[in-house]
């Protein structure tokens, strides 16, 4: 075992201590679990970094054309919109969700065999940098959308039906809260989103003369982004709130997520992890 393994597996040990963490404090209503869950998080998520760029900077060539690489880098991707939203906008109620899902995508990142993408050594950092570098922020930001949204919808309800709000309930954030984290992912999101694939398609016309070649991931991903376009258009310049923009972020995400680990496994494409 190498170093960049012993740093990944220190990195799946401390994120699954940090996701019962999470739960522990949510559920109990208890501020220390949640603490301790957020300091396994960080020290997870350190591992991961070293992880990654052992790999990286070992074999550049071979990490940058591995699903396994891509899928460990989108855990990672996870976990620093969580933490960037916690110093932000102070909802440590996210890491209920980020760090679980980050350890499962890590977790399932062992199983996958390694494809080889045809991945030019003169547009690797073209490709990396603002095709993967983008789409897995924004990901990651609508990971915490979807999950400020549900949050948000069944907080509301409870509230309206004057129910009483304890247990979990008493944990979350204001509804005020849950929707600004919705509208700052949003925000940020949909813009880092566009790029990650207008330098996709740039990157498949260098690679393979077709800009697009109605792969399955293409038709999904610019289904994706006409959704993702409505929701910020209607966010931010129509001012949108609540309940529509909610389900919005769930769909969009709850879509990207399906394109990533249901196409890229089981569908015949370009961007296929089999």
């Amino acid at each position: 075992m190498d170093s960049a393994e012993l740093a990944l597996y220190a990195a799946l040990t401390l994120y699954l201590v940090g996701s019962g963490g999470h739960i522990c404090g949510i559920f109990t209503g208890k501020h220390r679990p949640n603490t301790f869950g957020g300091i396994a998080s960080g020290a997870g998520f350190a591992c991961h970094t070293v992880s990654l760029a052992l790999r990286l900077f070992a074999n550049p060539s071979l990490a940058l054309a591995s699903g396994e690489f891509y899928l460990s880098l989108f855990s990672w991707s996870l976990l620093l919109i969580l933490f960037v939203l916690w110093v932000r906008l102070k909802l440590s109620f996210l890491g209920l969700i980020a760090t679980p899902l980050a350890f499962i995508i890590l977790l399932g990142s062992l199983g996958v065999n390694s494809a080889r993408l045809p991945l030019p050594p003169s547009l690797a950092g073209l490709f990396f940098g603002l095709h993967i570098g983008t789409l897995f922020c924004s990901l990651g930001l609508m990971a915490m959308a979807g999950a400020a949204g549900a949050a948000y919808l069944k907080l509301e309800r409870r509230i309206k039906s004057k129910e009483k709000l304890n247990g979990v309930w008493a944990a979350l954030p204001s509804l005020d809260k849950l929707d600004n984290a919705n509208r700052l992912a949003v925000t940020f999101g949909f813009p880092l989103y566009t790029v990650g694939l207008l330098s996709g398609f740039l990157w498949a016309g260098l690679t393979w003369k077709r800009y697009f070649s109605w792969d399955p991931k293409e038709i999904t991903a610019v289904f994706i982004w006409l959704l993702f376009a409505f929701l910020f258009h209607q966010r931010v310049a129509l001012g949108w709130r609540g309940r529509k923009t909610a389900w919005l972020a769930i769909w969009v995400f709850g879509l990207s997520l399906a394109s990533m680990l249901g196409i890229n496994f089981f569908v015949k494409t370009h961007h296929s992890f089999a």
